[in-house]
């Protein structure tokens, strides 16, 4: 990939508050493919080491020490693989049959996944080669068929925990949402899901409104009186529960939100069949919102102009704000 629409580029924080440069995870959704196929492309790529975590998981350990996983995205049938039972028991045999059903009900809707380890931004263009192979072998995303609702989800650490930096970063996904949203060309399979919820419009005014710049104890109560899900096309609570724990978990005991400092970019779906597609089509996008959050005057102009389109009913229908976010407030 060498031509200018395929560059990753850079963001405008390099490094995160230690001074060590930011790391990006990434997780792809793919079936068409065997849990072993895919295993083999990704270890073969990474030169890695492969270790069994059950009979629906892989682990494979890079060149660098880092761990990569291939799994399938079934979190019971996962729990069930980790399990050795005795054949030659009336319980061993009905928990093999019924595992067995599991497995043949999900090889047709269940999607493999690979996740990255938070990778250096140095690291990127290793994901877009692992892309490609897997296309090659046959590697099919989301829209290549109707019952796909697949996903590609970005892990950007954050350059520093100050509630200023964390606001700014909201403020411009949730300016330039309606543009990424007809970027990424959510096919149908996704839309009915709940995956990536948009943000609900209370929530959306108060926190583009000229004055909102809380403190971090506000800022986590906010998102959490309207967002107490991890269904948001920016999921920010394994962020807030990094720097807050306790103060999550009085409004959510959901056990899948892990602590890490990183936004979770849910919005993108894996495409991953597709020669017009790879890290560069969510991952540039991203950067446009980094871009804009890190330019605080452009920021502000947008927060304005995005408040008055919000009070203008029949220019949202007509869909002009994107055109204006194209026109006006993008880097490129």
């Amino acid at each position: 990939m060498s031509n200018e629409k395929t560059v990753l580029l850079d963001p405008p924080w390099l490094h995160n508050e230690q001074g060590s440069t930011r790391r990006v995870g990434v997780e792809i959704e793919m079936t068409g493919m065997t849990l072993e196929q895919i295993t083999q492309i990704v270890a073969e790529q990474l030169q890695g080491r492969v270790s069994t975590q059950g009979r629906y998981e892989r682990q494979i350990a890079d060149s660098q020490g880092e761990d990569w996983i291939v799994e399938l995205d079934f979190h019971l049938l996962k729990q069930m693989g980790r399990e050795e039972r005795p054949s030659a028991t009336l319980g061993g045999e009905l928990g093999n049959s019924a595992e067995d059903a599991l497995a043949w009900f999900a090889e047709s809707l269940v999607p493999f996944e690979l996740v990255s380890p938070p990778l250096t931004l140095d690291r990127l263009p290793e994901v877009e080669v692992i892309i490609q192979q897997l296309r090659k072998a046959g590697a099919k995303g989301s829209s290549d068929s109707l019952v796909n609702a697949f996903g590609m989800q970005l892990n950007p650490e954050v350059p520093d925990s100050r509630p200023e930096t964390l606001s700014r970063f909201i403020k411009a996904f949730l300016c330039l949402y309606d543009w990424l949203y007809q970027r990424a060309q959510i096919d149908l399979s996704r839309q009915v899901t709940s995956y990536i919820n948009p943000f609900p419009a209370r929530y959306i005014k108060k926190v583009v409104s000229e004055d909102y710049w809380p403190d971090l104890e506000q800022l986590i109560d906010d998102y959490l009186i309207d967002n107490p899900t991890r269904n948001r096309a920016l999921d920010c609570l394994p962020l807030f529960m990094h720097l807050d724990k306790a103060r999550v978990r009085q409004t959510t005991d959901d056990p899948l939100i892990k602590p890490r400092p990183t936004f979770h970019y849910r919005l993108p779906s894996s495409e991953i069949h597709s020669p017009d597609w790879g890290l560069f089509t969510s991952w540039n996008d991203w950067v446009e919102v980094e871009r804009l959050a890190a330019d605080q005057k452009r920021l502000q102009a947008c927060c304005q102009a995005y408040r008055k389109h919000l009070n203008r009913p029949i220019e949202r229908l007509m869909g002009k704000w994107i055109q204006e976010i194209e026109n006006l407030w993008l880097s490129q």
